[in-house]
């Protein structure tokens, strides 16, 4: 229930302070007198973006504040996003010059999405524009299923839709990619044929250069192992050394430093020896065309690849070796996971087809109660032929709704075929229909606290005096609000706020009182005959104030 709503610096506003109670509300004034700025401050409360033209002149910021009386069920939402939770909760919307927009909730900052999570389940307008939605499709299919009961399942429905959209989506996303990489893969397995072909892992690819000097200068590795061999030949090098080495030894005793070089000549001896030994293992090479040739080949086919991968070295080829190899592997599995995540699709799909055919059944089987039950309500609004139908059909396409394609068909008038509501309905049956509507889901569900914005347009009359009344039984249980140019609305209401605008200080003003007793009187006496009030019209509103 809304309590208070206090708006500062906003419009033509400076301050106001209203305060409301449960049962049936009614605002009045005249046009352009302000009416429509308590509902603006009302929806900033809902989180509505706001626009800086409405900070009065002179005003750093505009404020709005209102006080929800709330009970423990909203406990949740509270203890879900950290708050401090009053049965007396305040929420307060701050719009400064600069444009910067703050949000609290019992005095602590919140997003505008969080704002608008709880005040959406306090507070709702109903504005004329609202009733226009009455010809959306969706919306009619919206208020049938709050209706029947089924809004729930229809909105864990939408929920499980858009997911599978968002699968299907992600789905055409890697379709798409693997189609890429499958193209490209013709290629990159051809280039993968062609390294498996140069058998990088073969050892001799890795000294094929230094084998390819070995076989180009077999005769000169020859020579130079025969020079080695020779090395122990008479008067070779080892001999004329040894020489050396045996006169060292006679004088060795009497220098100490020939001592150290004998000793170093016999290392020199011992380690020609073993040259000369190895040297004869040597494995030199025949001269051998085809081999050179064999291998030239491979080494052209080397350098080749070296230019056209970009690569300097053999473990460059095997890297790009290994990349192919791996990417051809990657695109496999994203094969195999391209098959499952189809077949899950498809899966989700299939259930959610049933679950949809089951909306649909109960959308059937309840319409034509939910009719006859409008119908009646219409007929005490003075539409007593009133013909309308739910004409629900299966689509062959799942949607948010699930299959189900809805016209609403309206007739006002004996013996005229109902046809869709958005070329039958005038704006007077519009508005009666759209709070035929309200009625009944007010009925089927705790509704928060409402307020209307000229529900009663396009009517006059007894249908306005229907009107009232019915606006008066909703919100028997709760609270409900209309802004009204209609006497026969206002007169119904429990509480009555008048709007006016007044100078003050050379400025004009918006001011809102809330009146009873003979102030009431004269203001719908005012809403009967205009600005010259009547005797007659005195009487008149009197008589309005008394009707049951």
């Amino acid at each position: 229930m809304l309590q208070k709503l206090r708006i500062h610096h906003f419009a033509l506003i400076d301050a106001v302070e209203l305060d409301f109670e449960n049962g049936f509300s009614v605002i009045t004034g005249e046009t352009g007198s302000g009416k429509s700025i308590i509902l603006s401050a009302a929806q900033l409360i809902l989180g509505e973006r706001a626009d800086l033209q409405i900070i009065a002149s002179n005003a750093k910021k505009a404020v709005v504040e209102a006080v929800f009386k709330l009970d423990d069920s909203n406990k949740a939402f509270f203890d879900e996003h950290d708050l401090d939770f009053d049965p007396h909760t305040l929420i307060r919307r701050e719009i400064a010059v600069e444009g910067k927009s703050r949000a609290f909730i019992n005095d602590t900052p919140v997003s505008l999405q969080t704002l608008k999570q709880l005040t959406g389940q306090l507070l709702q307008i109903h504005s004329q524009f609202n009733t226009l939605e009455l010809k959306s499709k969706s919306y009619q299919l919206k208020l049938l299923d709050v209706l029947l009961g089924i809004d729930q399942k229809q909105a864990q429905f939408e929920q499980k839709f858009r997911a599978l959209e968002n699968l299907k989506i992600e789905l055409e996303n890697k379709q798409a990619q693997y189609d890429r990489e499958l193209n490209q893969q013709d290629y990159n397995t051809f280039l993968l044929n062609e390294l498996y072909a140069l058998e990088l892992s073969n050892p001799k690819l890795k000294d094929l250069e230094n084998e390819l000097g070995r076989q180009a200068n077999a005769a000169q590795i020859g020579e130079a192992q025969l020079l080695l061999t020779t090395l122990l030949d008479d008067n070779g090098p080892y001999d004329q050394l040894y020489a050396r080495k045996l006169f060292l030894a006679k004088v060795k005793d009497i220098d100490s430093s020939m001592r150290e070089f004998l000793n170093r000549i016999d290392q020199i001896l011992i380690e020609l020896d073993d040259i000369s030994k190895d040297a004869a293992l040597i494995n030199i090479p025949e001269l051998d065309s085809h081999e050179i040739a064999v291998l030239e080949a491979m080494q052209d086919k080397l350098n080749a690849a070296f230019v056209k991968h970009k690569v300097k070295d053999i473990e460059g080829l095997q890297r790009l070796q290994e990349q192919l190899s791996e990417q051809k592997l990657n695109l496999q599995l994203k094969n195999e996971e391209l098959i499952a995540m189809k077949k899950h699709v498809a899966q989700l799909e299939n259930q959610l087809w049933i679950d949809a055919r089951q909306l649909h059944q109960n959308r059937l089987s309840g319409a034509k109660l939910i009719g006859s039950q409008l119908q009646q309500i219409l007929k005490d609004l003075k539409l007593p032929n009133t013909t309308l139908t739910f004409d629900l059909n299966e689509t062959e396409r799942l949607n948010f709704y699930g299959c189900s394609h809805l016209e609403l068909l309206f007739s006002a008038n004996l013996g005229h075929e109902p046809i869709a509501i958005e070329k039958a309905a005038s704006g007077g049956e519009l508005s009666r229909l759209m709070l035929a509507l309200q009625k009944m889901v007010s009925k089927k569900k705790s509704l928060p606290t409402i307020i209307f914005d000229e529900i009663d347009a396009g009517v006059s009359g007894d249908v306005a005096l229907k009107m009232g009344k019915l606006l008066f039984d909703m919100a028997q249980d709760g609270q409900c609000m209309a802004i009204s140019h209609l006497p026969q609305v206002a007169a119904r209401a429990m509480h009555h706020f008048f709007v006016q605008k007044i100078e003050v200080q050379n400025r004009m003003q918006t001011k809102v009182e809330q009146i009873e007793g003979k102030d009431r009187v004269n203001e719908i006496a005012r809403l009967l005959s205009g600005e010259e009030i009547s005797k007659a019209a005195i009487e008149n509103a009197m008589d309005l104030l008394t009707v049951k």
